[in-house]
């Protein structure tokens, strides 16, 4: 009888997990990369977030997530789970040349109400940053695009936080309440009135966004800071970290706030930030990556996801993921797992879902993950990049590439293209370059990049004959390109790691190239038999 009444609890309890109420909350914290948090490895200064180390012990915190390196691409690719080179939005949404997310979009709001009609609240609180402000008939997107309630700040920045203007579901006022305290007032108002269902609340701060400033000295433990204009540009640092220390202060009220109604331990909570640090604030030295920038400082992101979906919790991952894949996770938290019969073929989706991860069932979920940056006005560092578990392509749009290992190079110094790559090296950019070509539609120059013993002879298609009679030089090369021992009618093609023809004719000797860009090219040789090599120009 007694086993039979502590089956009967067993079942109850087990029936009363199944089917508890499942909320999903995403907080996005603004140009904020992973080296500023002293629980990521790639730490270098701190901001004390005791809040956000919370999530760590009920969560899983991932070591390599991608975003866009810059913020409205991300915004999109969460929204849409596809990458900006089907969005179209590959840059900062801003001024009359932005590319804008198409509103026919298949969205995170959508689908939930699909999958359950007006069964799930949904909320974008904070900041939108996907279309123009201008005309004003704009502010209704977020509704139009499937939230039930938007409320935040519409553009990409603030030009104050203490005076700025808040839209209210389509309607703007001035708000002159701390912004991030105001975001999480009003998530806190909105979830307490809609804790009957399950929700799902998007809350994406401004902060620790420029411009810097002093938040409410309650907020955080920078008390001598002065908050001049004079001692933020001298300080900008101090500043940055003010702010973001505020964030973590009001989202500890967020989640005593959810304790209080008793829904913190059916919330599953994700944090990220939407792309690395603003150049200011960047910790690199000796300048490249940041903000804007597809080295890793500008792409490698905070995530935990933390709450009641997590198996096995107080872990750390080293999976790949693009914060696209949140997409498909945060559908699947709710249990919408055959989502993908809602996506038409001309919308493909690149989001994969990391819940194995979450419920401890796999280490992984992709091979390899991708990210880009591009303006309608291509700007030197625009370009696109790849990597898998060990090793990174960088393709930057002006033709010229770069290689690293970032297993045994995380800061990426050596650029393993300005040397012979090894069968490893070799066979893994192979590898990636294919990924690229297929994923992205378009050829590149994928060939085989091996550089044979012989400094002065390169040969890089395995399938051609050596030439042992044909030496180019010099490489590096400047400006000129020297051909010894080809044959008098051979026709030579330069071309760059896309493919595009730099030249091609017989007269490669008389060219001037000094105004390419830096990087790699293929020297095609076409005379008895075609010989391909790699040069390097500097």
């Amino acid at each position: 009888m007694k086993v039979k009444i502590i089956a009967f609890f067993y079942c109850l309890i087990f029936c009363f997990v199944a089917s508890a109420q499942r909320n999903v909350i995403l907080i996005i914290a603004d140009d904020i990369g992973s080296d500023y948090f002293g629980f990521s490895e790639n730490h270098l200064d701190t901001i004390p977030t005791p809040n956000i180390r919370k999530l760590l012990a009920r969560g899983v915190r991932f070591r390599n997530a991608w975003s866009n390196p810059l913020c409205s691409p991300t915004r999109a690719g969460i929204l849409t789970g596809r990458y900006s080179f089907r969005t179209g939005v590959g840059n900062a949404i801003g001024g009359t040349t932005s590319a804008v997310l198409d509103t026919s979009e298949i969205t995170i709001p959508r689908l939930l109400n699909r999958f359950k009609t007006n069964g799930i609240a949904k909320a974008n609180i904070g900041k939108w940053h996907l279309h123009l402000s201008n005309p004003n008939s704009n502010y209704a997107f977020p509704n139009n695009m499937g939230y039930d309630h938007f409320e935040g700040g519409f553009d990409g920045n603030l030009n104050s936080f203490t005076n700025w203007t808040k839209i209210t579901n389509g309607v703007a006022k001035n708000s002159t309440n701390y912004a991030t305290t105001e975001n999480v007032d009003n998530a806190i108002t909105w979830i307490k009135g809609n804790q009957n269902k399950p929700f799902f609340v998007w809350l994406a701060f401004n902060a620790p966004h420029t411009p810097y400033h002093l938040p409410p000295l309650n907020l955080h433990s920078f008390k001598t800071l002065s908050g001049t204009s004079s001692d933020i540009t001298a300080n900008p640092k101090d500043y940055f970290k003010a702010s973001m220390e505020a964030v973590d202060t009001e989202l500890g009220r967020l989640f005593e706030s959810l304790k209080s109604i008793q829904q913190w331990d059916n919330t599953d909570i994700i944090f990220i930030g939407d792309n690395g640090n603003e150049a200011g604030v960047s910790q690199k030295s000796g300048g490249g990556g940041a903000k804007g920038s597809i080295y890793q400082e500008g792409v490698i992101v905070p995530l935990i996801i933390a709450g009641p979906s997590v198996i096995n919790p107080n872990r750390v991952s080293d999976a790949l993921v693009n914060t696209q894949d949140l997409f498909a996770t945060i559908l699947e938290l709710f249990g919408y797992n055959n989502w993908q019969s809602q996506i038409p073929a001309n919308k493909p989706v690149d989001s994969k879902s990391i819940m194995p991860i979450i419920k401890n069932q796999s280490t992984e979920t992709r091979s390899w993950a991708f990210t880009e940056v591009f303006k309608q006005q291509t700007v030197a560092g625009d370009g696109k990049t790849i990597r898998n578990k060990n090793y990174k392509l960088l393709l930057f749009d002006n033709g010229t590439s770069k290689f690293f290992n970032l297993a045994k190079d995380p800061t990426e110094k050596n650029d393993l293209l300005r040397a012979a790559l090894s069968t490893v090296d070799n066979t893994n950019y192979v590898e990636l370059c294919k990924e690229i070509s297929n994923l992205i539609g378009k050829t590149y120059a994928c060939t085989n990049t091996t550089i044979p013993p012989t400094p002065t002879v390169l040969s890089v298609e395995n399938e051609f004959a050596h030439p042992k009679n044909i030496v180019q030089y010099p490489n590096p090369f400047n400006s000129t390109i020297k051909i010894n021992g080809a044959e008098t009618n051979a026709d030579f093609e330069l071309t760059n790691v896309f493919g595009q023809k730099i030249f091609f004719g017989k007269s490669i000797e008389n060219q001037d190239f000094s105004q390419i860009p830096k990087g790699m090219y293929f020297l095609k040789i076409i005379d008895k038999s075609t010989k391909i090599y790699k040069l390097l120009k500097e």
